[in-house]
């Protein structure tokens, strides 16, 4: 996510800070790549006019230029526009965006967007994560022009365990089965109706018009307008024309993990007025991220989002297990079976590259990169494979696994003896570390563990 962006941002603002003091002209050089990169970036023209202007006003006055610290002075800046960039300038630039319920039992929630964008799999998403947060929902079905759209949503319901409701298409409209599904939902006294509604342009004055029968029909209390990130402009111009013909109350960024520029991001709640509320962040289920703007920006500067990587830690940990860990930490009981339960909980949090996203100075271009060589996701498949070829008397007591040991762990598990003495040694060198690891959370000790440096 915005990899390119960042890797030019913290250049510009390394070069910055590398000097003593500035000047106004050392500045406007400064800025100047700065528009380049956010227009590169496919930022809207004005946008990055606009935000490099007010940067600009701000970083040439007294504060700035007669500061000890003046390229950190200008970073906070830049940090601070971000944050209203994203957020619009509005209440939800820098708190908890997301969703609430509405005062009704039912809240409905309707999805919109182009097809192929990401609803379905974003009203999936969305219930699990109204269910995190206590939260029961009905997944409605008004899909019903794409094949096999009723079936992607039955099937990620039923993974999910999440009701879903649905009518035959050759039988019912869209308009109807959003209606039937708001009642079912209160009959089944759930807290959201999710409305998966088919895709559409926003100039095909027939299907809009559909779109607009349905909001009439459940009066939603949230409209959310899923748009593909890797789309760049062309996502803003979706957003505006949604919004004029239903009124949106939310958008939602898919895809935010893919090789996007990060343009329609940075531009599109400053060009519509609608706020950002979740991110797509990856295609397993848990993969959306309430948005929060603040937190972006600090990703977009290298500078990590610490809050966000507590909280997926708090979510991939099982408490209990947490405290057998701490106690076997103590008591220097850990061993490979141990050692699998933490790979697991470090995968729950999701992909590696995410996570030193979100390490405060990893999201750095190169470094990440080379992190990312070191911390990868192959080995740690091979470390699984070969754990869980292993004996559990051998898992509880890796010094007995001799040669012909090690011979059969390969074959099991498709690695070669090197691989598995690699991982023994690491594995001594992290009983010697799990002292120093904090209660098990400790990024960098984690790094160490998977071969960083």
């Amino acid at each position: 996510m915005f990899e390119n962006l960042t890797e030019r941002l913290t250049g510009i603002f390394n070069r910055l800070s590398s000097k003593g003091r500035l000047t106004d002209k050392d500045i406007d050089e400064a800025l100047s790549l700065v528009r380049r990169s956010l227009l590169e970036a496919d930022v809207n023209f004005r946008v990055a006019r606009d935000f490099v202007g007010r940067v600009k006003e701000r970083a040439q006055g007294a504060e700035v230029l007669e500061s000890l610290t003046p390229g950190q002075q200008v970073v906070k800046i830049v940090h601070d526009e971000l944050t209203a960039l994203l957020g619009g300038g509005s209440s939800t630039g820098s708190g908890r965006a997301g969703i609430t319920l509405s005062s009704q039992p039912v809240s409905a929630l309707m999805l919109v967007g182009l097809q192929g964008s990401g609803k379905t799999t974003t009203a999936a998403k969305l219930a699990l994560e109204q269910r995190k947060q206590g939260h029961r929902s009905l997944l409605i079905a008004a899909d019903l022009r794409r094949p096999a759209a009723i079936q992607q949503l039955e099937t990620l319901g039923k993974q999910l365990d999440i009701p879903v409701y649905s009518e035959d298409p050759k039988s019912s409209n869209a308009v109807r089965v959003a209606g039937n599904g708001l009642a079912r939902a209160a009959e089944l006294g759930v807290n959201w109706a999710i409305i998966d509604t088919g895709g559409r342009l926003q100039i095909d004055d027939e299907l809009m018009a559909e779109l607009a029968d349905i909001g009439r029909a459940v009066n939603p209390h949230e409209t959310l307008l899923v748009v593909d990130a890797m789309t760049g402009q062309d996502a803003v111009n979706t957003a505006e024309g949604f919004h004029q013909r239903v009124g949106l109350t939310g958008l939602v960024m898919s895809k935010m993990d893919g090789d996007a520029r990060g343009g329609a991001a940075l531009s599109i709640t400053s060009i519509t007025g609608v706020p950002i509320k979740y991110m797509g962040v990856g295609e397993r289920s848990d993969g959306l991220e309430v948005f929060h703007a603040d937190r972006l920006a600090s990703r977009i500067l290298a500078m990590g989002d610490v809050l966000t990587l507590i909280e997926r830690a708090q979510e991939a940990v099982d408490e209990k297990k947490a405290k057998e860990m701490e106690r076997k930490f103590r008591q220097a009981s850990f061993d490979l079976n141990d050692f699998l339960d933490q790979l697991q909980s470090v995968k729950k949090m999701g992909s590696l590259d995410q996570i030193m996203e979100l390490i405060p100075g990893m999201g750095q271009g190169g470094r990440n990169k080379m992190m990312a060589g070191d911390l990868d996701e192959g080995r740690l498949r091979r470390i699984e494979a070969i754990i869980r070829s292993m004996t559990p008397e051998e898992r509880q007591r890796p010094e007995i696994i001799n040669g012909s040991r090690r011979r059969r762990i390969s074959r099991g598990s498709g690695t070669t003896p090197q691989d598995i003495n690699q991982l023994l040694n690491q594995f001594k060198q992290t009983q010697k570390l799990v002292r120093q690891m904090n209660r098990s959370r400790n990024p960098a000790s984690l790094m160490k563990i998977f071969g960083g440096r």
